[in-house]
């Protein structure tokens, strides 16, 4: 088994037991304590400072120090720490070896009273001390200075695998994934207070639509029946628009089976949201208020890495610019063949190696699939400032409306902001007659060998035959905007417990 420390640090463990058991000899075992009153934060008892206020704290113990019969201590709670300090005379010979006994990482309990040391630093003079945890491994903490942390723990796959170390140790890490949370709970209050109802819908389907996505699979021995874990909440959701809910929201894990990058995880965070009688433009206005919202309640302010969350995003036509960067028109985007002859007149395989990407002009299996790669290539790395992408082929839209002014391709954007997609949207189908055509091309896409192409859903489509009112639909993938909002380079930053492979072992070998 893969081991944090090395054998010479190993045998520290032994040497906690021997202070945990000489512990016990003295008739105190930290883990039988159930409860301890805390009177206020470590952050509180400073701010709200009163000398000799009698106070009641606990935390963990950080840089614990011996001088004669005396000791000072931090004690830590969270993101805050206060300084104990205890006498033997004071505390009693139990709490004396008591305080002995603990080592860094340690929990205890104190009671005392608030005072002023000589060099100013505010503290809690003990008069009961109680260990209430023993730390058997050593954390890492590192040595601190003018509020910068030294050494440490610095090992990032530790740091991944171990995130309670990770809590502990990391400042930086510790504040970006509170703030993760703190951004889904934001994006939560947004939509509660905009008139959603937040919902649930089922993890396991029989027919894992809504993406484009390969499924993880498993098996209901209840019912001995193979399902799927889902892809996407957007099938469910617009069934409760056509049973007139008709402003719904959910945010659930989704578990799509394909890579792993800096970008993306197979099991994320998605908030789905759809409103009836509302268009793609209202979905535009409600991504920029939820952004805005967010970054302001979060962060407390709408700038954030130079980007201004508080002003308009741009609208880009994809068509137009394709040809912007390319010279491909709309009129040579209706046919694939003619599409592959044109891009090769125009040098575009070069032209996207020129621009850091690679295209091959025979790898999609329709015209759409193109269109999204000349997209992916050309496109999304210019796309800094937050852009709506307007306008995609119908072939990879088999759940948005048509656009009426060119029928192949659909109402449909994604946003963008620092050359990352954040999130997707339609105008959605209501034609049950039509939806059941696209899902029909998508098993035809299937059959010869897409499997990521949809499947057909009866269950939708009779939904959908119920009478869907007009509907507008999206999707954010929120550890994405979590990334984006606190500056993580890597997905895993914001994740708190990523799935990591099993670690090596020595027999592996």
């Amino acid at each position: 088994m893969y081991t944090l420390y090395s054998m010479s640090e190993t045998s520290l463990r032994d040497i906690r037991l021997q202070k945990l058991a000489r512990m016990r000899e003295l008739g105190h075992d930290p883990y039988s304590i159930e409860k301890w009153e805390i009177t206020d934060t470590a952050a509180g008892l400073k701010e709200k400072f009163e000398l000799d206020r009698e106070v009641s704290f606990a935390g963990r113990i950080r840089a614990p120090r011996v001088m004669g019969k005396a000791g000072f201590a931090d004690l830590t709670d969270s993101d805050e720490k206060i300084q104990i300090y205890i006498r033997k005379d004071t505390a009693g010979d139990l709490a004396w070896e008591l305080y002995n006994l603990v080592d860094i990482g340690d929990h205890v309990g104190v009671r005392g009273k608030l005072f002023v040391t000589k060099t100013g630093e505010k503290s809690i003079a003990v008069q009961e001390f109680v260990p209430l945890s023993k730390s058997l491994e050593p954390i890492p903490y590192g040595h601190e200075k003018d509020g910068q942390i030294f050494s440490g723990l610095t090992d990032q796959e530790v740091r991944y695998r171990h995130r309670h170390l990770d809590l502990l140790c990391v400042p930086e890490s510790r504040k970006r994934l509170i703030q993760r949370a703190q951004v889904v709970s934001a994006v939560r209050r947004f939509f509660d207070d905009i008139g959603y109802l937040e919902v649930e819908t089922p993890l396991l389907q029989l027919n894992a639509g809504g993406a484009a996505a390969r499924t993880f699979s498993t098996h209901y021995n209840a019912y001995e029946q193979d399902v799927k874990l889902r892809i996407s909440l957007e099938l469910y959701l617009k069934r409760l628009i056509v049973g007139d809910l008709p402003k719904v929201y959910e945010i659930g894990r989704v578990f799509r089976n394909e890579g792993v990058s800096n970008r993306h995880n197979p099991e994320f965070t998605l908030l789905e949201f759809y409103e009836a009688y509302v268009n793609l433009e209202t979905m535009m206005a409600r991504v920029e208020d939820c952004f805005r919202f967010v970054a302001q309640r979060v962060f407390g302010t709408t700038e954030l890495a130079g980007i201004d969350f508080g002003k308009p995003w741009h609208r880009l036509d994809l068509l137009g610019a394709i040809e912007q960067h390319t010279g491909l028109t709309a009129e040579d985007l209706t046919d694939k063949e003619r599409a592959i002859a044109r891009a090769r007149e125009l040098d575009v395989p070069a032209k996207a190696i020129a621009a850091g990407g690679f295209i091959d002009l025979n790898a999609d299996r329709n015209l759409g699939g193109l269109i999204e790669k000349l997209l992916e290539v050309f496109i999304e790395p210019t796309l800094q400032e937050p852009t709506f992408v307007v306008g995609y082929p119908i072939e990879t839209s088999p759940l948005a409306k048509k656009d009426p002014a060119n029928p192949r391709m659909t109402r449909r954007f994604e946003g963008y902001v620092m050359g990352r997609e954040v999130c997707n949207a339609f105008s959605e189908i209501n034609d049950p007659i039509d939806q059941r055509e696209r899902f029909e091309q998508q098993v035809s896409e299937r059959e010869r060998g897409d499997d990521e192409a949809h499947p057909m859903d009866e269950e939708f489509i009779y939904a959908l035959e119920g009478g869907m009112p007009p509907t507008g639909g999206c999707g954010i993938g929120l550890d994405r905007m979590a990334m984006l909002l606190t500056g993580a380079e890597h997905i895993r930053e914001i994740l708190l417990f990523p799935f990591m492979k099993p670690e090596s072992t020595e027999a592996d070998a």
